[in-house]
C-alpha cells in the first residue's frame, strides 16, 4: 500500500494525556483527527478497562466513535483503553492500536504500548520511555524565540528560565519552599549576574504568586509572567541558557529536556513513589540536578526525545502492516 494511513488521537481530554497523544500524532507527519471522549456514569468512575460496553457507554456530549475505523489509533490515559480495545475488535484487527502510559490492563490488548520507565511495565510490545511524549518541537521553539527575543533582550545573561508548577495530588508548593527558592535565585544572581524569566502555571498557589510579584518588583533583572497576555513559555524554553523548575511535573521536565539545556529542580513538599522514581532515573543520568543557588551544568548524558523513539517504532509497525512511510 502506498496511500497514507488514517489516524485518530483519542483521549478523555485531560491536558496531559492530550499533549502526549497529539505529540505523537504530530511527530508521525500524517493527517490525523483528534477524538475527545468520555464514559457515562458509572463507568466514568472506574478505569476504562472495567467498562463492558465501551462504545455504547460513551458520553453523548463528547465525540462519537463510528466507522470507518482509522488505520492507526493512538490513545493515552487509562479511561481510553476500553474504547481502544473495542475499536481494534470492531475493525477485525485492522486498526493498529498504540497506547501511551501504563494501560493498567493486558498489554496484548494493544499492538504497541509506551509506558514510562518508572511504571515497571514490560512485554514484547512495550517500549519504555524515560520522559513523556510532548508537543515541543524545534519549529515551535524557533517560533517562540522569534516572538520573545526582543522582549527578553534587556535581561542580563546568562538567562535562566524559572518554570513553576504547584499543587497536585502528591505535592504542595508551600510558602517555605517559595522562600527557599527565592533566596536561592538571589544567590544565583549574585554569583553569576544571571537574568531570570519566570513563568508560574495555573497550579501555582496564589500565595506563591504574590511572593513572586513582590520579588520581581524589586529586581530589574527579572521578568515575571503575571498571567495576562501571551504566555512566554515557549520563548523561555527557546531562549533560556538553563532552567530552574519545580519537580512536580513529568511533562514540564520532559519538555525542558527536549531543549538539551541544563536543568536544576526544586522539590515541593509531598511524595509520590512513581514520581520519585522518575526523578531518580534522570538524576542518575545527570540530566537534572537539585537546585542549590548555582547555575546547573550541562547534562552528563543526553536523554533521547521520547516522541522520536515512539515515532520510529510506530512507523516501523505501520510499514510491517503494509503502509508507506510518510
Amino acid at each position: 500500500m502506498t496511500a497514507p494511513f488514517t489516524c485518530w488521537a483519542m483521549t478523555t481530554g485531560e491536558a496531559g494525556t492530550r499533549a502526549q497523544a497529539l505529540g505523537l500524532a504530530e511527530a508521525l507527519g500524517v493527517p490525523f483527527v483528534e477524538k475527545i471522549i468520555g464514559l457515562r456514569a458509572p463507568w466514568s468512575w472506574f478505569p476504562g478497562a472495567w467498562c463492558p460496553v465501551p462504545l455504547a457507554g460513551l458520553d453523548a456530549a463528547k465525540d462519537r466513535l463510528t466507522p470507518p475505523w482509522p488505520d492507526l489509533l493512538i490513545t493515552c490515559g487509562r479511561r481510553s483503553t476500553a474504547p481502544s480495545v473495542a475499536i481494534r475488535r470492531a475493525s477485525g484487527g485492522r486498526t493498529v492500536t498504540v497506547h501511551i502510559q501504563n494501560p493498567q490492563t493486558r498489554l496484548d490488548a494493544f499492538d504497541l504500548v509506551f509506558p514510562m520507565t518508572h511504571d515497571d511495565v514490560a512485554g514484547p510490545n512495550a517500549i519504555s520511555l524515560d520522559t513523556s511524549i510532548h508537543r515541543v518541537t524545534p519549529a515551535k521553539l524557533a517560533e517562540g524565540a522569534d516572538v520573545w527575543r526582543e522582549r527578553f533582550a534587556a535581561l542580563p545573561c546568562p538567562l535562566v528560565g524559572v518554570i513553576l508548577g504547584g499543587r497536585n495530588r502528591s505535592y504542595r508548593f508551600t510558602e517555605a519552599v517559595g522562600r527557599s527558592l527565592l533566596s536561592s535565585l538571589d544567590a544565583l544572581h549574585a554569583k553569576t549576574g544571571a537574568g531570570l524569566a519566570i513563568t508560574p502555571s495555573r497550579r501555582t498557589e496564589p500565595e506563591i504568586r504574590a511572593m513572586l510579584g513582590a520579588f520581581a518588583a524589586e529586581r530589574p533583572w527579572t521578568y515575571l509572567y503575571d498571567g495576562e497576555g501571551e504566555n512566554p513559555y515557549f520563548g523561555i524554553l527557546a531562549l533560556a541558557d538553563a532552567f530552574v523548575m519545580t519537580a512536580d511535573s513529568v511533562s514540564m521536565i520532559s519538555e525542558a529536556l527536549a531543549t538539551g539545556k541544563p536543568i536544576a529542580t526544586v522539590r515541593l513538599e509531598g511524595r509520590s513513589r512513581r514520581h520519585e522514581a522518575f526523578l531518580a532515573r534522570l538524576e542518575s543520568l545527570g540530566a537534572v540536578v537539585p537546585f542549590a543557588g548555582d547555575l546547573p551544568a550541562a547534562a552528563a548524558e543526553t536523554v533521547p526525545v521520547s516522541a522520536e523513539i515512539a515515532r520510529e517504532a510506530v512507523l516501523a509497525l505501520m510499514q510491517r502492516r503494509g503502509f508507506a512511510r510518510p
